[in-house]
C-alpha cells in the first residue's frame, strides 16, 4: 500500500456505521477476477460488481463500477462521461495511491481512501437497478453487501459525486 497507509475494512465499516448504513460482509478466499467470484453467487444475493480504474489523456482518473457481466466499450465510453478524453487503464501505482487498493481488489469503496478527490466514480445505471450492491471492502477476501441508495450516500459522504450513467453496451 502507499506510504499514506490506506484505510482498510475496519475503518470502512466504522465509517458506514457512523452514517447509519446497514451492511453485511462475507469473508471468502481471495478472488482476483469476476470468473473466480462466480462460485459465491448463491451465497451472496444482489448485484455483483466489476470495476475499471481508468485514466484519460488529460490524466483525469475514473472508476467505473458496473455489473460483473456487463460489457464496456473502452473505445467509446469516454464520450458518455462528461469532460473525459479517450480512456486507458490506470497504472497500479495510481490505483494504490488514490484508492488504497491493489489490482484484483478494485472497489467502489475505494473512494473512501481518495481524500484528494482525484478519482471520478461512475456507477452504471443498469447495476443500480439492483436493490443490493456487492463490493469488496478494500480487499478481495471478502464481499460487502450494501443497499443501492446507501452506496450513493456513502460515496457522497466521502466528498465524491455518485455519477449514475449508462456506460455499458
Amino acid at each position: 500500500m502507499s506510504e499514506k497507509s490506506a484505510k482498510g475494512a475496519k475503518e470502512l465499516f466504522e465509517f458506514l456505521d457512523g452514517l447509519g448504513i446497514s451492511h453485511t460482509t462475507k469473508e471468502h478466499e481471495p478472488v482476483f477476477t469476476v470468473a473466480e467470484s462466480v462460485a459465491l453467487r448463491d451465497e451472496i444475493p444482489g448485484g455483483h460488481t466489476k470495476n475499471l480504474f481508468l485514466k484519460d489523456k488529460k490524466d483525469q482518473y475514473f472508476l467505473l463500477t458496473v455489473e460483473e457481466n456487463a460489457a464496456v466499450d473502452l473505445k467509446t465510453v469516454h464520450t458518455l462521461v462528461g469532460g473525459a478524453s479517450k480512456f486507458s487503464f490506470g497504472k497500479a501505482e495510481k490505483l494504490e495511491e488514490y484508492l488504497g487498493v491493489v489490482p484484483g481488489a478494485v472497489t467502489a469503496f475505494g473512494v473512501f481512501n481518495d481524500a484528494g478527490n482525484n478519482v471520478t466514480i461512475v456507477l452504471d445505471a443498469d447495476l443500480m437497478k439492483n436493490d443490493i450492491i456487492n463490493c469488496h471492502p478494500l480487499s478481495n477476501d471478502a464481499t460487502t453487501s450494501i443497499g443501492r441508495d446507501d452506496l450513493i450516500r456513502f460515496i457522497e459522504a466521502t466528498g465524491h459525486t455518485a455519477n449514475v450513467l449508462k456506460v455499458t453496451v
